[in-house]
């Protein structure tokens, strides 16, 4: 085992997050299995990055009888951030497999470092093309959050149940945006809807006034809006304040408590697909997702409070559960510490088989890095500032 040496008790870097699994006492030993850790803890995305850091607190200290060490970094929803994380968790750090990043262009920007150092990636950020289509590159990424086409299409079908004929769409100017166009654009067409409107804004945005003056005069039945965290509830309050009267819907991207707090009463009625985890305590006992789904919430609120739960946080759960279930077959074949056993790691996170995590259950194969299904999805309205299943 190797000897780290530390500056301070919190680890060589300043954010480095070392007592989650690490040897007690001084003369600390490194631990067995390094993860490393990068979120969006500050920046827009804040309030997808926050409850990620805090669950890694939560996740196993021991893999197949091995101590783990998370070294946790803030990218600052900020591409090159995320990158620099990257490249200095796998050289300098030499973890086995990293965790990261909360957002679609920052993850799809780690995929070049997963596969030029070969080290297994699970991403928190949702865009299939994080994932899709496999090739050599995405051979070392895999995905916790729900493909956007699985919601897209329960949008779809919602809106086409409830008497939506016409849609305008409104979403983030990047990668996320651009992938739930892209599916919802397929979804809308199944379904017989008519997308009269497409309109795009940035996460840091302060007004987006054109965009709605646009939507509106297209007079669409529903408009969905493609954001994720805080900065999606500015086209939402817009919306109310033009006197939008249609529905509107959001994606699995704001299914957190800030979200309610920032859109405040603009918010009331819509719906979204999100995971199971979302609205735990109203599933059946019937859904296979309800127990493991309650896991975790129990254990975050333990730690953090009564309703602080976010599905974010889920997803962090979620990596590490896949990692706790991978790590022991890696280890059959290679140690820690090593190309050897990455590569081991990488085909076991890729043969997950019924895992069951806080927003579905898993089954991954060489051609799905994700491997949920539609039992990885509910439909949701927020009624009195708060989630309420759809029956």
């Amino acid at each position: 085992m190797k000897v780290v040496q530390k500056k301070n008790k919190f680890g060589v870097v300043a954010g480095v997050l070392l007592g989650v699994g690490l040897l007690g006492a001084a003369g600390m030993a490194q631990a067995q299995i390094k993860i490393g850790v990068t979120l969006s803890s500050t920046g827009p995305a804040a309030s997808l990055g926050i409850p990620e850091k805090n669950t890694i607190a939560l996740l196993p200290k021991e893999m197949g009888g091995k101590s783990v060490e998370y070294i946790v970094l803030d990218d600052a929803t900020d591409v090159t951030h995320a990158v620099q994380n990257m490249r200095k968790l796998t050289s300098e750090d030499h973890v086995d497999a990293v965790i990261g990043s909360s957002v679609t262009p920052n993850a799809l920007a780690m995929t070049e470092v997963a596969a030029e150092t070969h080290t297994p990636v699970i991403s928190l950020a949702a865009s299939a093309g994080i994932i899709e289509p496999m090739d050599a590159k995405r051979a070392w990424v895999f995905k916790v959050p729900q493909n956007d086409s699985l919601m897209a299409n329960a949008i779809a079908q919602h809106m086409a149940q409830h008497g939506v004929k016409s849609v305008g769409f409104i979403g983030f100017s990047d990668g996320y945006g651009e992938s739930w166009l892209s599916e919802f654009t397929k979804a809308a067409a199944a379904n017989h809807l008519q997308l009269v409107d497409v309109e795009r804004y940035n996460r840091g945005d302060t007004s987006v006034t054109g965009q709605i003056l646009k939507l509106t005069s297209a007079n669409p039945d529903a408009v969905l809006i493609a954001g994720s965290g805080t900065p999606a509830a500015l086209p939402e309050s817009a919306l109310k304040e033009r006197g939008y009267k249609g529905k509107i819907y959001q994606t699995h991207g704001v299914a957190n408590n800030d979200f309610l707090r920032v859109c405040g009463r603009a918010c009331e009625g819509t719906f979204l697909p999100a995971g199971p985890l979302l609205v735990s305590e109203q599933l059946p006992a019937s859904n296979p997702v309800k127990a493991s789904a309650t896991t975790y919430r129990e254990a975050y609120e333990k730690v953090y409070g009564a309703g602080s739960i976010a599905t974010f946080g889920g997803h962090a759960w979620d990596a590490g559960q896949m990692l706790n279930r991978a790590v022991p077959v890696a280890l059959k074949t290679a140690q820690p510490g090593t190309p050897e056993f990455r590569a081991a790691l990488r085909t076991a996170l890729e043969n997950v088989k019924d895992l069951p995590l806080s927003h579905g259950i898993m089954n991954t194969t060489p051609q799905n890095h994700n491997g949920l299904d539609e039992r990885a999805r509910v439909m949701v309205e927020i009624v009195d500032g708060k989630w309420k299943l759809q029956q």
